[in-house]
């Protein structure tokens, strides 16, 4: 009864408009005072806590890393190092665009901010070389998702932190997937333009790609920093986001020299703007983690789960079914934060890798930013190109079903995520 309570009501505010940070919060509150024994007091102090979690201090710091990576001219430079590296193939300006993806995907862990960088350059570039609008916008719509799956990924620092997981662990189980995703797509534009009226690059020469390479340099050394910090022991995971910090205004105000000082408080500001949304959404949640844990509703789901002979490759099929519909209305990190508490019991009572779970639900989320009606991506690309809606959700359906074969894929190939991990940590 309680369990119905608490995901029922939570869901009826969602529905009914509620912002997901007080629908979670809310739906806690009247469990506990109806229906538990719990004092008021115990819920404002699990929320208080949650701004003392060590490992979630590194939100802010990736955010303003990337708002200072997302402003000026970093996406230009590594557009022109992708275009020289493969722009010349058979498709190669769409491929050129999935690889600029990628890259600046590494350096900003937001896919939505991957579009609004990317987008405007390539897409009229595209266009202007025989591609049709839509298709266009259904590659960057799509390539942009790579954002939460590339490390630095704030998704999966909430992960994490939610199931006391390693970030390091899951940067480096990202790095295949993404590396796999970013090949299907390339190799998906190389055979689909092949009846194509299109305009080819010529090919650069092997100093254009050096040049245009170093110039990028500054931008991607970023993920080598925080990856090989991270990997080498120099510092913590929750370190290596202040250092990518510090490093990535030093890089845009003094090296590229994109931002003025006098600039900066803006970025601070803006940055200030979604850490604060977010931890709201965080902390809302840690709560209603609490109340699911003291309850003991995870357990009992567990029990029922295992009683009933479900297998492990049963259990992650059911698992995705319910992140595909869960992220067709709700962002990334609030999916992360109301699923995980229940499902994570459950998998570790089957003997599922808590890092290869933690992937399968990025790549989700990643699938929930290009489908309706809350896909960010199809706004953001919407915005872009100013193709309406149902265009989008048109555009980036092909593309969406080279998502959900990703998905299979690396479900139930566990070694492409965990490979890595294993390899560098154990």
């Amino acid at each position: 009864m309680t369990a119905l309570v608490l995901i029922g009501g939570l869901f009826i505010f969602l529905l009914a408009g509620v912002p997901v940070a007080m629908s979670l919060g809310l739906s806690s509150a009247i469990v506990m005072v109806l229906m538990t024994d719990q004092s008021m007091m115990s819920l404002a102090l699990k929320f208080a806590h949650t701004m003392k979690v060590y490992p979630l201090l590194a939100i802010p710091f990736f955010i303003l890393a990337g708002t200072l990576m997302s402003t000026g001219g970093v996406a230009k430079r590594m557009i022109t190092f992708a275009i020289a590296s493969v722009g010349h193939f058979r498709g190669g300006l769409a491929m050129a665009s999935v690889l600029a993806c990628m890259l600046f995907a590494a350096v900003s862990g937001s896919s939505p901010a991957t579009v609004l960088a990317i987008g405007p350059i390539v897409i009229g570039a595209m266009i202007k070389s025989g591609y049709s609008k839509k298709f266009a916008a259904g590659v960057i719509c799509n390539a942009g998702t790579l954002g939460i799956l590339i490390p630095p990924s704030i998704v999966m620092v909430v992960y994490a932190s939610v199931t006391q997981t390693s970030v390091g662990k899951l940067f480096m189980a990202g790095v295949i997937p993404g590396l796999l995703l970013t090949l299907m797509m390339m190799l998906a534009i190389y055979f689909v333009t092949r009846n194509m009226d299109i305009e080819y690059s010529p090919k650069a020469s092997f100093k254009e790609v050096l040049r245009s390479g170093r110039e990028a340099l500054w931008g991607l050394m970023l993920v080598i920093i925080i990856m090989g910090g991270i990997y080498a022991g120099v510092f913590t995971p929750t370190e290596a986001a202040a250092v990518a910090a510090v490093y990535a205004f030093i890089v845009v105000v003094f090296i590229y020299k994109d931002l003025k000082l006098a600039e900066i408080p803006k970025v601070l500001t803006e940055s200030a703007k979604l850490t604060v949304t977010l931890m709201f959404i965080i902390a809302n949640a840690y709560v209603f983690a609490f109340v699911l844990t003291t309850e003991q509703i995870p357990q009992s789901a567990a029990e029922v789960i295992l009683s009933s002979g479900l297998s492990p490759w049963m259990f992650l099929l059911v698992v995705n079914l319910l992140l595909l519909v869960a992220g067709n209305f709700i962002d990334p990190t609030s999916v992360i934060l109301i699923v995980v508490p229940i499902i994570f019991p459950i998998a570790m009572k089957l003997g599922i890798d808590p890092i290869h779970l933690g992937i399968i639900l990025v790549i989700n989320m990643e699938i929930g930013l290009v489908t309706p009606p809350v896909g960010l991506n199809l706004f953001v690309t919407s915005g872009v190109t100013g193709l309406t809606l149902v265009e989008m959700i048109h555009a980036a359906l092909p593309w969406l079903l080279l998502l959900l074969t990703a998905l299979m894929l690396i479900t139930y190939v566990p070694i492409i995520s965990t490979f890595l991990p294993d390899l560098m940590f154990d």
